[in-house]
């Protein structure tokens, strides 16, 4: 029986320890080769030009270069040159959120997985076979029923659901302290741009302050305490 082909990965996760972490799990299973690896997004999307991996692993909150902004990319170029399709490199977002609105919005952004970084290193093998084969992963500790079920869940009236993607993107950068410059270089916007997104959210949202704000993903757990 001939040899199981071996998989090109990139690693883009801001952590130095917890890359290494990723890149000797996937050595280790002698089926994933890492070609590259880095702390930040604008260098991530320049291997993956450069290297055209089968896979990209992003950290959702990588510095310089927004996650889904290379989500997004990945699948606008898959979608516009379809001969380009069995080369298309893969996304798959490395975060601590299980938020239904975050995963969701990864997922609408175009990646092809999601993964908790509380996962296994089995689990981690197991999604980049999933999506390099051409399929939807999300962990299992993600209630992926929630996901597309509103309407049985009763989250219609979720405040956080009335957010535009850019909206919850600069909403997700600000809680997590991310000052409104560097929002504006990690989305590719301009600041006037991130400072009408951040007035419209604050305005869904009845809450005018960084504080509140910070206080808000508190309560709905999509940042730690």
């Amino acid at each position: 029986m001939p040899a199981a082909k071996t998989r090109s990965v990139i690693i883009a996760e801001e952590l130095a320890l917890f890359r290494d972490g990723i890149a000797a799990v996937c050595e280790l299973s002698g089926r994933l080769s890492v070609v590259g690896s880095t702390s930040d997004g604008e260098q991530a999307w320049k291997l993956v030009e450069e290297r055209k991996p089968d896979v990209v692993l992003v950290d959702l909150q990588i510095p310089q270069l927004h996650s889904l902004e290379i989500a997004k990319r990945l699948a606008e170029a898959g979608e516009r040159d379809q001969t380009f399709r069995p080369r298309f490199t893969r996304c798959v977002i490395l975060a601590m959120r299980r938020d239904r609105k975050t995963v969701l919005e990864v997922l609408r952004a175009g990646a092809q997985g999601y993964l908790l970084k509380t996962s296994t290193g089995a689990q981690l093998i197991d999604c980049v076979e999933q999506v390099i084969e051409g399929g939807i992963y999300v962990s299992p500790a993600v209630d992926v029923q929630s996901l597309f079920a509103p309407e049985k869940r009763g989250l219609i009236d979720d405040p956080i659901a009335r957010l535009s993607a850019r909206e919850f993107q600069v909403f997700s950068l600000l809680v997590e302290g991310v000052r409104a410059k560097e929002i504006a270089a990690r989305l590719q916007l301009s600041p006037k741009t991130v400072d009408t997104y951040r007035s419209n959210l604050m305005k869904k949202l009845d809450i005018h302050d960084i504080p509140g704000l910070v206080k808000f993903a508190i309560q709905h757990q999509i940042i730690p305490g």
